[in-house]
């Protein structure tokens, strides 16, 4: 039902937005929300089903569910929610070292067992608690432990997931820390991925073997840019060359954004179908692009308020987000991609719609 009701006023509440001029201080285009739809009410009633959700996937902790934790975070720090927060921080403590769920820290060197550090860095960023700063920084300076010749990190590999796992855990210990040396490796980081994955198109290739524009791929590199972009001073000498490539990939995605607001599990395939995950994460890129100016407002604030709406029709009443691409690796076979399963109540899905939720309200 609640499906059908949103995809019934998706048209109207756009056509009316549209009308409206839009620059980049007013952001009327993202206020005005349809009932159900406000960022409050729909970040409130995720991340209160994230707090009791069960463990996903693996007997570690995913990354996807600590992208949720993040999320869910973010939107109690910005709505003032002290009691979201404090269950959040209870979630996690079992986790700590010697903890009652230790077992289920994650345990290779890799970007996605990396990740997880973004939760304790973003409870420290909260709560200034020392032992969950220590914990933090234990996992961004382990990811630096042994760099490549050339400074990337030895957990490097170029698949376009990378550029969130591996740059939001560097971002949020430079935000724990303010030390520029997590930030510096950020952004070349990016810089190497940029050169590496991005096509002429602004999309990106799943990996340099594999020249599909997967989905959720895709919007992992466009979140991890707004993410850095967010904190990067206009003189870092990375700044312009990654604002340049966030700039293009927007550009790209207004192209291939469906008349129903959303992107395809494949984005440039018609036949492929509409994909929550991806579509929150480029919801997410483009209203942080234009709440900071990078963006044109009157461009990309109705395709952003037209995708939010989408996507926010496609969670149920249990508040688990629906039509969220299984977990994909990377395969050179257009076959494999277009059959990927739809899941529901994913945190692959969950995750990105508490970023957008958050970026509606900073």
């Amino acid at each position: 039902m609640r499906k059908a009701f949103f995809a019934a006023i998706q048209f109207a509440a756009f056509a009316i937005a549209a009308t409206r001029p839009i620059v980049a201080q007013d952001h009327d285009v993202f206020a005005n929300w349809p009932q159900g739809a406000s960022p409050q009410e729909v970040g409130k009633s995720l991340a209160e089903h994230f707090v009791t959700s069960p463990h996903q996937y693996t007997k570690t902790i995913h990354y996807s569910e600590a992208d949720s934790w993040y999320g869910a975070l973010t939107f109690a720090q910005l709505t003032h929610d002290d009691a979201l927060r404090t269950e959040l921080i209870r979630r996690f403590e079992p986790l700590l070292p010697g903890g009652a769920e230790a077992d289920r820290r994650p345990q290779r060197h890799h970007v996605d067992d990396s990740v997880f550090g973004i939760v304790p860095l973003e409870i420290a960023i909260q709560t200034k608690d020392a032992k969950y700063l220590a914990e933090g920084k234990y996992w961004a300076d382990r990811q630096w432990e042994n760099p490549q010749p050339d400074g990337l990190s030895s957990e490097t590999r170029f698949w376009v997931d990378d550029m969130y796992m591996l740059t939001m855990l560097q971002l949020e210990a430079y935000r724990a820390t303010g030390d520029r040396t997590y930030l510096d490796r950020d952004a070349k980081e990016m810089v190497a991925y940029l050169d590496k994955l991005q096509q002429s198109n602004g999309l990106f290739f799943h990996a340099p073997d594999v020249p599909f524009y997967w989905g959720r791929g895709d919007g992992w590199f466009a979140a991890g840019m707004a993410e850095i972009l967010r904190d990067l001073p206009n003189d870092h000498p990375q700044r312009a060359r990654i604002l340049e490539g966030y700039r293009l990939m927007m550009a790209g995605l207004l192209k291939y954004q469906g008349k129903d607001g959303m992107w395809r599990e494949l984005i440039d395939h018609e036949e492929a179908w509409p994909e929550t995950s991806s579509s929150a994460m480029f919801t997410f890129a483009m209203i942080t692009g234009v709440k900071n100016g990078w963006l044109d407002a009157a461009t990309y604030g109705p395709a952003a308020r037209r995708a939010w709406i989408a996507v926010v029709g496609y969670i149920d009443q249990n508040n688990d987000v629906t039509n969220v691409c299984e977990g994909t690796g990377k395969k050179n076979d257009l076959a494999y991609y277009l059959a990927r399963h739809r899941r529901t109540g994913d945190f692959h899905g969950q995750a990105p719609v508490l970023w957008a939720a958050s970026a509606l309200l900073r």
